[in-house]
């Protein structure tokens, strides 16, 4: 978590101490962290809240590469539909390790929410004010699956970069 308490740092850690400098690198990664969701959330209402998803040159190439999936049997599973799913979770993976930047790893919980509350507020304008676009609950589901990987990511580098002792005192 970006600024939160050093929990279980013993009073002589070198981190424990609230110095200027650390202080410093804390507004520095949280200048950073909010330029980086800045830049993401742009990114995703660039992709979801235009008229047309993407045009025509991407189109015939999507078209193209799915026509020769198709031809071949042991890729003719992978449609328009499925590519298109892929796609909604992997565009919000980044929400869910964001949300872990921000509100620390007990804080796990806001990465599902916010994803369902992104992604819900993105179909509800292509809904209300995209005539071009289809709204579609799918989505929804796939870009909250995507912030739950995220998340999840987030949680097993946290696991894996907490120190031997500390991993089995905090789980009993």
């Amino acid at each position: 978590m970006v600024g939160g308490p050093l929990r279980g740092l013993g009073a002589g850690h070198a981190l424990s101490r609230r110095t200027g400098a650390l202080r410093v690198q804390r507004g520095l990664a949280r200048l950073v962290l909010a330029a980086l969701t800045a830049g993401y959330l742009f990114g995703v209402g660039w992709l979801t809240l235009r008229t047309r998803p993407y045009g025509a040159d991407i189109a015939s190439g999507i078209d193209l590469l799915l026509r020769w999936f198709a031809r071949h049997q042991s890729t003719a599973w992978i449609t328009f539909d499925r590519v298109e799913f892929a796609a909604n979770v992997a565009m919000f993976i980044p929400l869910g390790v964001l949300a872990v930047l921000w509100f620390g790893v007990r804080g796990w919980w806001t990465a599902p929410v916010l994803g369902a509350l992104v992604s819900t507020a993105i179909e509800t304008t292509q809904a209300l004010a995209l005539s071009t676009r289809v709204p579609d609950l799918r989505d929804v589901v796939a870009n909250t699956g995507g912030a739950v990987i995220g998340m999840l990511l987030m949680l097993l580098l946290a696991f894996l970069l907490a120190p031997r002792r500390t991993r089995f005192t905090d789980a009993t």
